[in-house]
């Protein structure tokens, strides 16, 4: 194992740390209210401010009656077919469906026989890194975190790309592909690297397979004897189908309307859109719920126990256990409130694999809290507003009992979204035109000039 030693370039001096307190000053909290701003692009309901249209996805948390928002069970529907209708139809034909769902993302139908067939061979093609990219990028200089390997890896093609900067459709449409097809292989590589320099394990370096799904790929790429169970790929492809797209408003997906907007090039766009999912708000929520079932099940002493659960769960939204946050993350949704259709998907198949795994008890605590959390959160914030689980309550946990390292959690997340991203980038080329621009009120007060010597 490496150590690592003290990094001059990585410290907070005391210079930084008295600096740092003018940068501290924020903006008066009353002033929003006054100049009517939409923090977040939210209205007060917590519905986004509408800034765009789009025709790839569409989010469905509520229904009009007698010009009231009445909630209902979240529906997510993929160029206006219900996510639903699309996991049993594959499901129930005994197919992969993470590649058609990308065609149905980028082309506005479903697939062919034959279509499907050409993408997957345009995928598997796709998945060949250039000549010694994996030793002179990925190698060299492996990152503790996936997200930036993946970063700087998509930065980094933009050299390799005799048209990068080109923005026309079968351009930009080229090199979605390629990014599609890449992205597992460059996460995956990313920590061996890392897991071998840092952590001292063994070097895997595997080949995609031609004749395999992308969830396939995911699961052969990464284990050292590339063996892997049907459930376990199956149940995989399905948390990429369900995290592939979210409708247009959420922040990766804005950010690459805001920067496509720009003019700029594709590896810039999905750069950027990568920084966005990074963060623990947007992409690392399922990571914070595994962590948090970590300390639940550190702390009760009876799984099973009710009451026990209860008590602990309001330590946590006290700010008295796991992180202070006073969260009970994998809960709620800014959008969905009496349910996550993507949970409901995702809930039943998770149960098949706890108990190929053997797991049925920690299942079962999963349950207990999806069931209790949601009554303990309205009680605390005495609010109306249902409250459910989100798909991140789940996803952590199968990741888990698929054996992904967490350092790839989020980049699963991405692996999945890149289809829907490219989709948007190229919906904003096409129908787009104006730079986004929203804008911002000055409130600093006027301050006069005062010469050097004066200060």
């Amino acid at each position: 194992m490496v150590k690592e030693m003290p990094n001059k370039f990585s410290e907070v001096t005391p210079e930084i740390l008295k600096l740092s307190e003018k940068c501290s000053r924020g903006i008066d909290p009353a002033l929003f209210k006054r100049y009517a701003v939409k923090r977040g692009l939210r209205e007060d309901t917590g519905e986004g401010v509408l800034v765009g249209l789009t025709e790839i996805s569409k989010v469905v948390s509520y229904v009009i009656e007698d010009r009231a928002m009445i909630p209902c069970d979240g529906r997510l529907y993929y160029r206006g077919i219900n996510i639903e209708d699309l996991v049993n139809g594959f499901i129930n034909e005994n197919r992969f469906g993470f590649e058609e769902i990308t065609y149905l993302l980028l082309f506005g139908e479903l697939p062919n026989k034959q279509e499907l067939a050409q993408l997957n061979d345009l995928l598997s093609e796709y998945r060949q890194l250039p000549t010694n990219f994996v030793r002179d990028i990925i190698m060299k200089a492996p990152s503790r975190d996936m997200m930036n390997t993946l970063a700087r890896s998509v930065l980094t093609l933009f050299s390799y790309d005799d048209y990068a900067s080109d923005t026309s459709v079968p351009n930009v449409l080229r090199q979605s592909l390629q990014l599609i097809a890449l992205f597992p292989v460059l996460a995956i590589y990313g920590y061996q690297a890392y897991a071998h320099y840092h952590d001292g394990k063994s070097l895997f370096i595997h080949k995609p397979q031609a004749h395999l799904s992308t969830a396939e790929n995911i699961l052969y790429l990464l284990r050292p004897d590339n063996k892997y169970t049907e459930l376990e790929a199956k149940i995989l492809d399905l948390c990429l189908v369900l995290h592939a797209e979210h409708g247009g408003g959420n922040n990766s997906t804005f950010t690459t309307h805001v920067v496509t907007s720009s003019g700029t090039d594709t590896y810039s766009t999905v750069a950027a859109a990568l920084a966005s999912l990074r963060g623990p708000k947007h992409g690392g929520a399922n990571i914070k719920v595994i962590q948090m079932l970590d300390d639940i099940k550190e702390h009760i002493h009876d799984w099973k126990d009710e009451e026990e659960i209860r008590d602990y769960l309001n330590k946590i939204l006290n700010k008295e256990a796991f992180d202070g946050a006073g969260l009970v993350y994998g809960m709620g949704h800014a959008i969905y409130s009496i349910s996550d259709p993507r949970a409901k998907a995702l809930e039943g198949f998770v149960q098949k694999l706890a108990e190929e795994k053997g797991l049925q008890e920690e299942y079962e605590l999963y349950s207990l809290i999806e069931r209790i959390a949601p009554e303990e959160i309205k009680k605390k914030r005495q609010s109306a507003r249902e409250v459910s689980a989100n798909v991140d309550f789940y996803s952590g946990f199968v990741y888990r009992m698929l054996g992904l390292p967490e350092q790839l959690y989020t980049p699963i997340f991405a692996i999945a979204r890149i289809s829907g991203w490219s989709a948007h980038r190229l919906e904003e080329l096409v129908s787009g035109g104006k730079i986004i621009r929203p804008a911002y009120a000055n409130v600093a007060q006027a301050k006069e000039y005062v010469p050097i010597n004066q200060r």
